[in-house]
């Protein structure tokens, strides 16, 4: 039994180009998530695809504490030069599931000098509790055949296979570091095994 229902489709132009987007519903929460779709994605193999957690901070006020927003923006510009693409929208999913207020908690504790993963210990509250279930629901729902995977984090690749999706590749969504983020970004790739910072890359962007 599937635990999503589709309760919406509509046409969305944007300055990436024209996607359709559709609503789904988890039937469990209540909660509802989005997939945006270029081109037609039906039955086809290797399709370029996002799955982006909710990021209030980074995809709406453009925080310089992460690279959300910046991700969510790369990934429609390559979806938009290939022509063909999805991002899937999950809500719920904010600080790594830890819920707004906690992950604004979590800044505070930043501010004094804990990195990300400490900072939530420091509460209490798991390093990642976010699951994939819903994103691999919503790719069967699309009927697409295959994707490959934009993000830098293996455990994300890694839970999609788990839950059947079939991955046949994983692009990574390479962002230079600004004085802002450079510890939160090193923190994941040392702590969290993201593919983020490579040498050629450590220069900070000054904002």
């Amino acid at each position: 039994m599937r635990n999503i229902v589709k309760i919406s489709t509509s046409e969305l132009p944007t300055e990436f180009g024209h996607y359709l987007i559709h609503i789904f519903k988890d039937l469990r929460t209540s909660i509802e998530h989005v997939a945006l779709v270029m081109g037609n994605v039906s039955l086809e193999e290797d399709v370029l695809t996002r799955v982006h957690s909710e990021c209030l901070t980074g995809d709406i006020f453009s925080s310089a504490r992460c690279d959300c927003g910046e991700q969510l923006k790369l990934a429609q510009q390559l979806i938009t030069e290939e022509g063909c693409g999805i991002i899937i929208y999950l809500r719920d999913h904010e600080g790594r599931g830890i819920g707004l207020a906690n992950k604004i908690r979590a800044y505070a504790l930043q501010d004094k000098g804990l990195d990300t993963v400490e900072a939530n210990i420091a509460l209490g509250l798991p390093v990642d509790k976010r699951s994939y279930l819903i994103a691999s629901e919503i790719l069967q729902s699309l009927e697409v055949s295959s994707i490959r995977l934009m993000s830098n984090s293996p455990d994300k690749y890694s839970a999609l296979r788990k839950l059947g999706v079939l991955v046949n590749g994983l692009a990574p969504l390479k962002i230079r570091p600004n004085k802002d983020n450079l510890r939160y970004l090193q923190t994941k790739q040392l702590k969290l095994g993201h593919l983020l910072i490579s040498e050629a890359k450590t220069r900070l962007v000054q904002r």
